[in-house]
């Protein structure tokens, strides 16, 4: 069977995990994979990544971070953007998340930018997830 959408693939993964209260997890790894489990690190929602090497394909190698009373650091994470109907926003048009609380993950021109820095830097592009 073919992956037809990596990234909700991911997204499961991750919702699974913590669900499950697992302390890490692995995945299939991608470029794309690589730059999102990035952005969640810089915004507080992952301990931390790495990138194992495999063949044919490497596995990358999720921490996922909880409160000291146990609770995740992610609540809700969702994809917003599917192969049957692709979410598309001008700068303009981009909301914070949650009032600020979320971050919303688009793929711009530019990369993979958080809801802020597509809307800091003036770019539009696809809405992928949204996490809070």
């Amino acid at each position: 069977m073919t992956m037809t959408d990596p990234i909700a693939d991911l997204l499961t993964r991750i919702r699974n995990a913590i669900l499950a209260k697992h302390d890490r997890l692995d995945v299939p790894a991608s470029k794309l994979k690589l730059e999102v489990c990035r952005i969640l690190q810089e915004q507080g929602y992952l301990r931390g990544f790495r990138s194992i090497e495999g063949k044919p394909v490497g596995t990358l190698r999720l921490f996922l971070r909880y409160s000291d009373e146990g609770l995740p650091a992610i609540s809700f994470i969702q994809k917003v953007s599917k192969p049957g109907r692709r979410v598309y926003r001008g700068a303009d048009e981009l909301t914070p998340v949650r009032n600020g609380l979320g971050v919303g993950i688009v793929s711009t021109s530019q990369g993979l930018l958080t809801d802020a820095e597509a809307r800091q830097r003036r770019v539009g592009g696809e809405v992928l997830c949204e996490i809070w």
